[in-house]
């Protein structure tokens, strides 16, 4: 049973106790939906529960949700000050105590694939840190192929994530926008023996290069509007992966022309099956660690919110299992005070 799976996360409540309000519902549900937290991923969209327990119409008190939240006393990581303020529990235990309790937890986030291999069977449904990365894993694979990890390496991501994910930031140079998501797993609960399984499946479908892509937000000119597509290896040189045979895909939004484009080896437009419009297409020979290229899309109209213009990053070498070709999505332009 699923039950089984994972401890309880939450203190059971005597009936009738009310829970001592002092954050504000709003300020919670904003944090839960926003980028800045992934807990739902785990605990359902609306805090219905999936894999882990369903948390609306709990009606805990702040000292309950707080203990859940720092001194987690089931398989869930355990989150520090810097990731969640005292606040913010507060304003979260206020959003679940707005809602109604649930009769039964939704489902999982991703279920268990028929025939799964035993380190996929225990990302998904042991630890569950799969229901957040995906049942491919994709994100630490990338993390592991920018550095050339080893076991040491992921150990360290997952018993000491607070303070790993920033020095793998630091080492890369990077200044990521967001605060560090996960928190940190209790060796006593998670061993390392778990670990390993999870590892020896990631090494199996190979890591992955650091290839990033950003599109600007779009510049108004005479003839058009120009976004500018920033490609990159964030990857450590000397260890991690460098990327090979890679296109670079621009969504073209519909009822709009490409007027002109710079950077080497453009291909044209196509039609994208998978993004469902059509697209820009330039050609990368490599990009090694460190190695950037930049692009620029000059559209025949002005931008407007509907636009969306983002893409996709795909490589065949480093070659994985998961497929004959790797990719990474091109983060979206923001919107300008003339698209809002």
């Amino acid at each position: 049973m699923r039950t089984l799976l994972f401890a309880l996360l939450l203190v059971p409540l005597a009936l009738g106790t009310a829970a001592a309000q002092t954050g504000n519902a709003q300020a919670g549900k904003t944090l839960w939906e926003g980028p800045a937290t992934q807990c739902r991923n785990c605990h359902g969209q609306n805090g219905e529960g999936a894999f882990g327990p369903d948390l609306a119409g709990r009606r805990l008190t702040v000292a309950q949700f707080t203990h859940a939240v720092r001194q987690p006393w089931g398989i869930m990581p355990a989150f520090i000050q810097s990731q969640i303020s005292d606040a913010e529990i507060a304003d979260f235990l206020a959003y679940f105590s707005s809602l109604q309790p649930v009769a039964k937890p939704g489902p999982w986030r991703f279920e268990v694939p028929q025939g799964a291999p035993r380190g996929q069977q225990v990302g998904l449904a042991t630890i569950g840190c799969l229901q957040c990365h995906g049942p491919t894993f994709n994100g630490p694979r990338q993390d592991a192929g920018a550095v050339g990890a080893d076991f040491s390496w992921f150990t360290s991501m997952v018993y000491g994530h607070t303070v790993a994910m920033p020095k793998q930031w630091q080492i890369l140079g990077e200044t990521p926008a967001i605060r560090v998501r996960m928190g940190n797993y209790s060796q006593s609960r998670i061993p390392e023996s778990l670990l390993r399984e999870l590892w020896a499946f990631a090494q199996d479908l190979g890591f992955r290069p650091g290839v990033e892509g950003r599109v600007t937000a779009a510049a108004a000119g005479t003839d058009g509007v120009t976004y500018t597509v920033n490609v990159g290896n964030i990857g450590l040189p000397g260890k991690g992966l460098t990327a090979e045979d890679l296109t670079v895909n621009v969504v073209v939004p519909a009822g709009t022309k490409v007027v002109r484009t710079t950077g080497a080896n453009y291909q044209g437009e196509r039609q994208d099956a998978d993004l469902k419009a059509n697209v820009a297409v330039w050609r990368l020979n490599r990009l090694a660690p460190k190695e950037h290229q930049t692009y620029t899309l000059t559209l025949s109209r002005a931008a407007t919110a509907n636009d969306n213009v983002r893409g996709v990053i795909r490589w065949t070498k480093p070659a994985v299992k998961t497929g004959p070709v790797d990719q990474v999505n091109i983060a979206p332009a923001p919107l300008t005070t003339a698209t809002q």
